[in-house]
C-alpha cells in the first residue's frame, strides 16, 4: 500500500480520464452502473483493452484484480439506499494506462472512505479477501481521494510489464 505511482493518476485526482497521451502508452476508461453485470463488463473491457495492446498474458492478474477492485467499489463504496439500476451518471470508473514498462488500473468511485484491507488469515470470512488478492496478484496499489470539488476517491493497482524486446540492452554493451 502506499503512494507509489500516484504522479501517475494525478488525472483521475481531478475526475478526468488520462488525457496525457505523451505520458502513457494507452489509456482507455469505461463507466460502469451500480448492477449486478457491472463486474462482467469491466473483465470484459479490460480483455478487449489488452488485446488490444497485445497484453493477453497478463489478463489473468489483471482480470482478477480489476474484478476486486470493482466488486469493491459496487459493494462498498455505494451508499446502501443508492439505486442499483441507475439509467444515468455512473457511479464507478474504470481506467487502463499502460506505460511501456508498467500497467495501472484503476477504480473511481464516489466514497471518500478508504478501502479496508481486512485480516488475510481469515480466510472462511465471507468477504474481506478482496484487498489481499490485490496486492498478491498486483506490484502496488494504493488510493487516494478525489481533488477539488469532486468527492470520491480512487484506487489503483499497478502492474510490471516486461520491456518489448527491441527495446531492452543488450547485454555486454
Amino acid at each position: 500500500m502506499g503512494t507509489n505511482g500516484s504522479t501517475m493518476l494525478e488525472p483521475l485526482r481531478q475526475g478526468l480520464p488520462p488525457l496525457n497521451l505523451a505520458a502513457a502508452s494507452d489509456a482507455a476508461s469505461c463507466a460502469l452502473h451500480a448492477r449486478y453485470e457491472a463486474v462482467r463488463e469491466a473483465r470484459q473491457f479490460t480483455r478487449r483493452t489488452l488485446g488490444q495492446w497485445d497484453l493477453d498474458d497478463r489478463f489473468d492478474d489483471v482480470c482478477l484484480v480489476v474484478s476486486e477492485l470493482v466488486t469493491n467499489a459496487l459493494r462498498h463504496a455505494l451508499p446502501a439506499n443508492s439505486p442499483r439500476l441507475t439509467a444515468q451518471d455512473p457511479p464507478v470508473r474504470l481506467h487502463l494506462m499502460r506505460w511501456t514498462e508498467r500497467l495501472v488500473c484503476a477504480v473511481r468511485d464516489p466514497s471518500d472512505d478508504s478501502p479496508v484491507a481486512r485480516d488475510s488469515g481469515d480466510f472462511s470470512a465471507e468477504s474481506g479477501r478482496g484487498l489481499f488478492l490485490v496486492d498478491s496478484f498486483s506490484d502496488g496499489w494504493g488510493w487516494h481521494p478525489m481533488a477539488g470539488a469532486l468527492s470520491g476517491k480512487v484506487v489503483w493497482a499497478l502492474f510490471r510489464l516486461q520491456r518489448p524486446a527491441a527495446d531492452r540492452p543488450t547485454p555486454g554493451r
